[in-house]
């Protein structure tokens, strides 16, 4: 069954997203690598490349992707990736290695003899950790390496980056769970490091690709939102690309002016996050134009804003004032042709190679005024962020932690702040006066008791901003500490990480004692014996249970409010419980077994009782047709569960109140059923699905709406049927409302 639903998921991703399903193109053979590099690096080490294809054809010999296809295709398109990216020989020739020292017997020190330290130190900054995966942990581990690899060079991380693109491309070939678990990886760290070292175009495929496999019903619904429009979009475009191209032949300005292509997920975003109606979305009906100098930047901006009213605060110069990520543009917005808007980028073409390849075209022109040779690691203040990564990771010891951390770190923005001798810091967007404390020393956090912004006094909690003059206060007292309290408005990873780490370390005997007292209060509340279960060795078992190294570390979570005190003395007095052995058969009510079986208007036949109470479970709703087990409550008859009921899993320990029941449904018999819409909100949505329910002469009993901040709207309806096949039609009806993505009866609370 299993087996089954996978192959349907796998189906159902195939026709709704084909290009995930997507083979290595042929073009991507070795002589189209060698011809590209070329373009690029013209006095490069072109033999580098083919020796390394040599070595990796040979080594991943027999090896088959999931695909079917040869290994050898796939680092063949990691190489193309990063050849179009613009990079140089050395790192073609580790992209095309780079698989070899984990999957096959080359060893890392035959290939440092054959190929040199620099593309050994790439191979072995991408090298992946073993097959053995421990959950979530593992993988944070894995991106730990990844990132300390990169700091060292930024050409690992790009490997990396194409490594990633190429097995998202393919990603229809493996199992839906791996594919959702890589594609929410992607969306949290590949991604946004993409856009932290400005690669659009590795950033948008990335973002597209794993939006189809997490969300594929929204992704088909938006894409064909999109394609309903095309057709009036693409008219509209030429109009308005027309009216631009006039423009520049009266500016004698040499120019390229295009419609920029759409992403899907960023539609998503503005839909569901920002709030935007589909209409609204300016980005359906964008122009590039790409121009020769920065004067001609701005004299084509000119020409259009005297052409089309520019709306109000929709400009910006990223040229004057370049994003973190080295992007440079000038954006506006303007009431076009027919007072539709329109979004206008305008850029060199130099600017645009900036926007597309980022980092990765810094770097190839860094290598072509160093002729060929090759260039140190980052070294430009824009991206000192990644020689700080190696710093905080090792102050973070847990994974799962430092992959928290990480998600923050790349997706955060930064401001600028001075301490009073001019000295800059950068701190994370809403960072506070104790994240600059601890950006500047240790120990100046630890004794911070006041600070100052622009000479004024201010809370400690306040949120600086760029430019701010940011002094802080320290306390002479040997002892002063951090307050528990920093923990809820510090920004930074440094901060929150310094601060845990001194509860951790100085106050350990404290947190002790006040977890031992909070544990024997809670006794003493709830009248249990505190001598006989403060002595009992329940305490260290719980402790191994949440994977404290003893009791004395179970009680310091309890009182750093780390672990709930309530939480532990359920576990401790279930462990006391599962010792006792005093449990015995409950009898089924009813009188004898051997009576003819009953029927009622549930619908239920129970097996070896005729005149007891049966009720149908609201927790699962089952209907005729669905497995059901029955079960003996308390005084209340036998409740009728469906089989795969979570409930039935939790009483399953005590299986001897099971009954056999079985369907008999009459033509009184009347169920409950739940379903569940799900649809990208609109005006008119719920007066569309109750006017479809009711047309199907549905008694709707209850309804609830819920429009989450994603802009998705979440109904459930419950209502009484008595045929089980009207259902299939009722469903297929709401699946076919504009905008609704799924339908589908809920058979859980």
């Amino acid at each position: 069954m299993a087996e089954a639903n996978t192959q349907a998921q796998g189906s159902s991703l195939r026709r709704l997203v084909p290009r995930i399903f997507s083979r290595a193109p042929r073009i991507n053979d070795l002589d189209n690598l060698v011809r590209t590099v070329r373009v690029n690096h013209p006095k490069g080490d072109l033999a580098i490349i083919e020796r390394a294809y040599r070595v990796a054809n040979e080594k991943h010999e027999g090896q088959k992707r999931q695909s079917g296809e040869p290994y050898i295709t796939h680092p063949l398109a990691v190489a193309q990736i990063l050849a179009e990216m613009g990079l140089g020989p050395r790192a073609i020739a580790a992209a095309l290695l780079h698989d070899t020292v984990e999957d096959t017997g080359y060893a890392l020190s035959d290939l440092t003899e054959a190929f040199g330290d620099e593309v050994a130190m790439l191979v072995d900054g991408v090298t992946k950790l073993d097959k053995v995966k421990y959950g979530e942990s593992a993988q944070a581990e894995t991106v730990r390496k990844m990132i300390v690899a990169m700091s060292k060079d930024i050409r690992v991380l790009l490997i990396k980056l194409a490594d990633r693109l190429h097995n998202a491309r393919t990603w229809g070939f493996v199992p839906p769970e791996k594919a959702e678990r890589k594609a929410r990886e992607t969306l949290e760290i590949y991604a946004p490091l993409a856009n932290r070292l400005g690669i659009q175009a590795i950033k948008s495929e990335l973002e597209d690709l794993s939006f189809a496999v997490l969300h594929p019903k929204i992704y088909a619904e938006i894409n064909s939102l999109i394609a309903q429009r095309t057709p009036q979009r693409e008219k509209y475009l030429k109009q308005v690309i027309e009216s631009i191209n006039e423009d520049l032949h009266d500016l004698r300005i040499r120019g390229k002016v295009g419609g920029r292509p759409k992403q899907l997920y960023s539609v998503y975003q503005k839909m569901v996050i920002r709030g935007r109606e589909f209409d609204d979305i300016y980005d359906l009906i964008g122009i590039r134009v790409l121009v020769n100098s920065v004067r001609d930047c701005y004299a084509v901006l000119g020409a259009i804003h005297a052409r089309w009213t520019p709306l109000p605060g929709r400009f910006k110069d990223y040229i004057a004032t370049p994003k973190f990520n080295l992007y440079q543009s000038l954006h506006t917005t303007v009431i076009g042709p027919s007072g539709r808007t329109v979004e206008i980028q305008i850029r060199t073409h130099e600017m645009h190679q900036q926007a597309e390849f980022g980092v990765a075209a810094h770097w190839m022109y860094k290598e072509r005024m160093n002729g060929g040779k090759p260039v140190a690691g980052p070294t430009d203040t824009d991206m000192t962020w990644l020689a700080h990564i190696s710093d905080w990771q090792a102050e973070t010891a847990d994974p799962s932690e430092f992959l928290d951390s990480l998600r923050f770190e790349i997706g955060a923005k930064e401001v600028y702040v001075f301490t009073p001798k001019g000295r800059v810091i950068g701190l994370p967007s809403g960072a506070t006066p104790v994240d600059f404390a601890y950006a500047v020393h240790t120990e100046i956090g630890h004794r911070t008791m006041g600070a100052k912004v622009n000479g004024r006094l201010v809370p400690l909690e306040t949120a600086v901003k760029s430019g701010d003059v940011v002094e802080v206060f320290t306390s002479k007292n040997p002892d002063a500490g951090p307050s528990q309290d920093w923990l809820s408005f510090v920004k930074s990873t440094r901060a929150r990480n310094k601060i845990r780490g001194w509860f951790t370390k100085e106050r350990r005997e404290e947190a002790i004692e006040q977890g031992k007292e909070s544990i024997a209060r809670a006794m003493r509340r709830q009248n249990l014996p505190l001598q006989k279960l403060m002595s009992h060795d329940s305490f260290a078992e719980v402790a191994q249970q949440l994977h404290y190294e003893d009791v004395s570390a179970l009680y310091a979570a309890v009182g750093e409010g780390h672990v709930s005190t309530q939480s532990v003395l359920e576990k401790v007095t279930a462990l006391i419980a599962a010792n006792d052995t005093t449990t015995g058969a409950i009898e089924i009510p009813g009188g004898s077994r051997t009576r003819e079986p009953r029927t009622g208007d549930s619908g239920i036949l129970v097996r070896g009782a005729d005149d007891i109470l049966v009720k149908l479970a609201k927790c699962c709703t089952p209907v005729p047709g669905d497995p059901i087990v029955g079960f003996v409550t308390r005084g209340s008859g036998v409740s009728v569960h469906r089989t795969d009921c979570v409930n039935v899993k939790a009483l399953s320990a005590e299986e001897q109140r099971f009954v056999e029941v079985e369907w008999a449904p009459t033509t009184k018999s009347v169920f409950r059923v739940q379903i569940q819409v799900e649809a990208l909100d609109r005006a008119g949505l719920l007066s569309d699905v109750t006017r479809v329910l009711s047309e199907h002469h549905v008694n709707i009993l209850s309804a609830t709406v819920n429009t989450n901040d994603e802009r998705l709207a979440i109904s459930r309806f419950v209502f009484e049927m008595g045929d089980s096949v009207h259902l299939d039609r009722v469903l297929n009806a709401v699946r076919r409302i504009d905008a609704v993505y799924d339908v589908y009866r809920v058979t859980s609370s």
